[in-house]
C-alpha cells in the first residue's frame, strides 16, 4: 500500500501509567515481538480498520490491541492505537450537524449508540483513575504539520534518516519539557495575540500532554510527509526553529519579525497541503 500522507503527534507512557493487567499485557505482547514500528503503522491501522467495518459502518467492531513500543534507560514506554475509541469518535463526529436522515443513513442509530457508549466510558475519569483506561495517545494530521505542534520540540531533538529503503523525520522530546514550552508558548501568546485561534490550539495541545504520566514521551513524526519532501527540503526543515523565532519576536514586541517568520511557515507548508488537490 502506497503512504499515507500524514504526520503524527504521539505519547508513549511507561507501563506504570497503566493498571495491573495492563502492564502485564503490554509486557507480553512486546516479549512476543508484536510491537509495530512507526513506519509501518499507519497502513496497519487503516487495514484493520477496513477489514473490520467490512461494507458498511453496521457495526463497531471488535480491533487488535496494538502499539508503538519505546525502550529507553530499560524503561518500556507504550503509545497505544485505541482504535476503537478513534472509530467511536469518528462515527459520532460523521453525524454532528448532518440532518437525521442523512446521519442515520452513514451511521446507524445501533452503531451510534454504541458508539456513544464506547467514548462515555473512555471519557469517565473515575475509570481512568481506577483502571488506567487509556487516553488517545495518537493526533493526525493529514496533508501537513499544525504548526502548533512544533512548540513542543526543539531542533536539537530531531531525527533524520535519508536512505533509499528508510527515510524518516521526528522529534522526541521528554512530555516534561514539551509541557514547560507550551505554557511559555501560550504566555507569550495571551499576552500578544489573546484569544486568538492559535492561542486556542496551544492551550488544547498543552490540556492534552497533561493527560499523561510525567515521565512520558512525545513524538512528532513527520510519517508519510517524508515522500512529498527531497532530501534537501528535508535536510533544510526548521520549522520549529521558525516556531521559536516567532514567539521570541512576539515576547520583544516585534511585530514584523514575527509575522516574517509566520509568513514562511504557512507558506511552506500550504505547498504541502495543495497536493492535496492534485491527489
Amino acid at each position: 500500500m502506497p503512504s499515507l500522507f500524514a504526520s503524527y503527534l504521539r505519547v508513549y507512557e511507561p507501563l506504570t501509567a497503566f493498571d495491573r493487567d495492563r502492564q502485564l499485557f503490554w509486557r507480553r505482547y512486546v516479549q512476543e515481538g508484536r510491537a509495530v514500528a512507526p513506519v509501518d503503522g499507519p497502513v496497519r491501522q487503516r487495514t484493520a480498520v477496513i477489514e473490520a467495518l467490512g461494507v458498511g459502518w453496521t457495526r463497531l467492531p471488535d480491533l487488535p490491541e496494538e502499539a508503538y513500543v519505546l525502550e529507553a534507560d530499560d524503561t518500556l514506554l507504550i503509545c497505544p492505537w485505541n482504535l476503537r475509541v478513534r472509530i467511536a469518535e469518528a462515527a459520532l463526529s460523521a453525524r454532528d450537524g448532518v440532518p437525521p436522515v442523512l446521519a442515520d443513513a452513514f451511521v446507524p442509530p445501533v452503531l451510534a449508540g454504541q458508539a456513544k457508549a464506547v467514548v462515555e466510558d473512555w471519557r469517565s475519569g473515575a475509570r481512568v483513575l481506577e483502571h488506567g483506561v487509556p487516553r488517545l495517545h495518537e493526533q493526525i494530521s493529514t496533508w501537513g504539520v499544525p504548526l502548533r505542534w512544533f512548540v513542543f520540540v526543539e531542533p536539537e531533538e530531531r531525527e533524520l534518516t535519508i536512505r533509499p529503503d528508510r527515510r524518516v523525520l521526528r522529534y522526541r522530546t521528554e512530555i516534561s519539557k514539551a509541557r514547560r514550552r507550551a505554557s511559555r508558548a501560550l504566555s507569550v501568546l495571551r499576552k500578544s495575540v489573546g484569544d486568538a485561534p492559535i492561542t486556542e490550539a496551544v492551550e488544547e495541545g498543552a490540556r492534552w500532554l497533561e493527560e499523561f504520566h510525567p515521565r512520558s514521551v512525545v513524538e512528532l513524526d513527520y510519517g508519510g510527509l517524508v515522500d512529498l519532501l527531497s532530501d534537501e527540503a528535508l535536510a533544510a526543515d526548521d520549522s520549529p526553529e521558525l516556531v521559536a523565532a516567532g514567539l521570541a519576536a512576539l515576547s520583544r514586541g516585534d511585530g514584523e519579525a514575527a509575522t516574517a517568520a509566520y509568513e514562511k511557515l504557512v507558506a511552506r507548508w500550504r505547498a504541502i497541503q495543495l497536493l492535496e488537490r492534485c491527489n
